[in-house]
């Protein structure tokens, strides 16, 4: 379970990450296609992080899961816009993520 809900947390956030910027990519379909896509990946997203959230009480803290989630959707927000919007990021920002993820590992480990 200790790597299974950071992956759990990480996969939710790479399904709400494509959920509130995916449409972006398709912005020639209309507003309701866009509402009923994030949609379609936000339930499963949901379930996943509370799923993930109730098997990962008493293995890490409320706190600690609050920030493996927060700042893998950080993350995850990057990893979208640059691969599946194609934006380029500097330097800096991937070694801010990079910080980013490194400063999760000291609060969980």
């Amino acid at each position: 379970m200790q790597v299974i809900v950071p992956l759990m947390l990480f996969c939710s956030s790479i399904l709400m990450a494509l959920a509130w910027l995916g449409h972006i990519r398709f912005r020639d379909k209309g507003f309701m296609v866009a509402l009923l896509a994030s949609w379609f990946l936000v339930l499963p997203e949901y379930v996943l992080n509370i799923i993930a959230f109730r098997w990962g009480h008493g293995i890490f803290s409320p706190s600690e899961m609050a920030a493996i989630n927060l700042s893998s959707g950080v993350i995850c927000i990057a990893l979208v816009s640059r691969y599946f919007l194609f934006e380029k990021m500097a330097k800096s920002q991937w070694i801010g993520f990079g910080l980013m993820a490194i400063s999760v590992a000291l609060i969980v480990y």
